[in-house]
């Protein structure tokens, strides 16, 4: 016992001495339990407890990645690979479909983003925007105050082959000569076309001559044969720039409403087999111009269904999912809605129906 200040005894506590015993037994524990877990009581001041010995080695959390990394990280590795056998006899409902559909992020490109001043006055569509790393810059045979803009962008084909075609919005009154400037910068002989003039409103404007030849700025374009199919309209055009001249090829499909699908898909199917079959299309060429109005819901529908047919034929399968992520890399928004994604699966299991017969799984 120590005596304090104000004379009051203060009882030392026992000394602990390894090897002897405690004069004053530990509080008593309550025991134990066997699994403890994170608690949450809402409206209570119970601390919650988390027993980090359950949890194991835990690797520490290097970085968190924005909501744009998590969306090009999806679109870069997303895939549902479908064989023929399955496309045709087991595909996925018209819900799993749509809940597939939008789980894609759109990558749509900003503004402030595209970071090209004065573009607004031609984009047909202010939000709609070519995506950055991936647009056609013009070289400018014209004037270079024009700037090198154009809403268009390269988009990879079967196998990720680079610039095999080229998405765009149908021309405007003040981009009908940018437009005939990409497709002679890019040496291409095949225009496909997926949009009538006007639909309710303008969706785009007359770019090829009415008569036999136009002039476009400096390239004239002079019409030398007309073909009508009973879905589509082929024209056979050249297109000349000082002294030399090369053929294109303008393929114009009507039978495809705005934001929405044909009524059935064997025009389409026949399209593709228009493009696949022509003589522009055999040996070296430049990109496929495909355009609609926007240059991403029709001309996504068409550039996926053309690379799905070549996986089909060519491997036995189709990753759907896959082509559509790897279109709205190369350019944001392409298929606009959940029913044009079922119908592009519609279209490519027909597709496959007409192929040498698909061998079952075994069992």
């Amino acid at each position: 016992m120590v005596q304090t200040r104000g004379g009051r005894p203060r009882v030392q506590p026992p000394t602990l001495i390894l090897g002897t015993t405690m004069t004053q037994p530990p509080p008593t524990k309550a025991p134990a339990k066997k699994h403890v877990r994170l608690q949450e009581r809402r409206g209570s001041n119970v601390a919650l407890m988390l027993d980090v010995r359950s949890l194991g080695a835990v690797e520490p959390i290097c970085s968190v990645r924005t909501p744009l990394e998590v969306s090009l990280h999806f679109l870069r590795t997303a895939g549902h690979p479908l064989t023929r056998w399955a496309l045709q006899h087991q595909p996925p409902s018209p819900k799993q479909l749509e809940e597939e559909f939008l789980k894609i992020p759109s990558n749509f490109t900003s503004a402030e983003d595209l970071n090209v001043p004065g573009h607004a006055s031609k984009d047909r569509y202010k939000t709609i925007l070519p995506n950055p790393q991936s647009r056609v810059c013009l070289g400018r045979i014209q004037s270079q105050e024009d700037g090198d803009y154009i809403n268009a962008n390269y988009i990879r084909g079967y196998d990720g082959q680079e610039k095999v075609y080229i998405a765009t919005q149908g021309p405007m009154p003040n981009t009908v000569s940018d437009f005939w400037e990409m497709v002679w910068q890019e040496e291409v002989s095949l225009i496909v076309m997926l949009t009538q003039l006007r639909e309710g409103k303008e969706k785009c404007v007359h770019y090829w001559p009415t008569e036999e030849e136009g002039s476009f700025g400096p390239f004239r374009i002079c019409s030398q044969a007309v073909k009508e199919h009973p879905e589509y309209t082929v024209r056979q055009l050249t297109m000349q720039y000082q002294e030399e001249i090369r053929p294109v090829k303008h393929v114009l499909f009507s039978a495809w409403p705005d934001h929405q699908t044909p009524e059935s898909s064997g025009p389409l199917l026949r399209l593709v087999t228009e493009v696949d079959e022509g003589p522009e299309t055999a040996g070296p060429r430049g990109p496929i111009v495909v355009h609609c109005s926007a240059g991403i819901g029709r001309t996504g529908c068409f550039i996926a269904t053309h690379i799905g047919c070549q996986q089909l034929k060519a491997r036995g399968e189709v990753d759907i999912l896959g082509i559509v992520c790897q279109l709205r890399l190369d350019r944001g928004g392409m298929i606009q809605t959940s029913e044009q994604y079922q119908f592009l699966h519609q279209t490519l299991a027909l597709y496959s129906a007409q192929l040498p017969a698909a061998p079952e799984p075994s069992s």
